[in-house]
């Protein structure tokens, strides 16, 4: 005699159920990875291009004590927070601001992609790709309305793919 199996006891078998807090983790330790990876791409630019300085002074921008010289994470940081706090800043906080900032945004997109994706019902790791692709590209929408950019047609290809 034959005996049939439920296909939704099958499928419960095949993937493991994962709780909200344990795809946010996920989510979190990825973009972690994504985030210093990136990183470590534009670091390799930055010594391609005569840098300096070694990957930890570089990454927590060592010697950043001046919003005039402050790369952008940190100038939406500090709109950011003086926006809100209605108080300005100081210079020497656009180093720890700078840094804030970068790694947020970072985990912050990680933790929704894992919350999303481990939403679905056959989650697959190809689906970050995409999801990427549109982290990077929204940065090309918002930081141009910030007027920290130029509008995404006035960069040429090589700027755009970061090589």
């Amino acid at each position: 005699m034959a005996t049939h199996e439920n296909p939704a006891d099958r499928r419960s078998r095949q993937r493991p159920s994962v709780t909200p807090l344990g795809v946010l983790a996920r989510g979190l330790v990825a973009s972690a990875l994504g985030t210093l990876a990136m990183d470590m791409l534009l670091f390799s630019r930055y010594r391609r291009g005569g840098g300096d300085l070694g990957f930890a002074a570089w990454e927590s921008s060592a010697g950043l004590d001046k919003w005039e010289e402050a790369p952008d994470p940190a100038q939406v940081g500090k709109r950011i927070v003086e926006g809100l706090f209605d108080r300005a800043l100081p210079s020497d906080r656009a180093r720890l601001v700078n840094n804030v900032t970068h790694w947020v945004f970072g985990l912050a997109n990680g933790a929704q992609y894992g919350l999303v994706a481990g939403s679905l019902r056959n989650p697959r790791l190809r689906y970050g790709l995409p999801f990427g692709a549109g982290v990077w590209a929204t940065g090309y929408i918002v930081l141009p309305a910030a007027k920290l950019y130029q509008p995404i047609w006035r960069y040429d290809a090589r700027t755009l793919g970061g090589t």
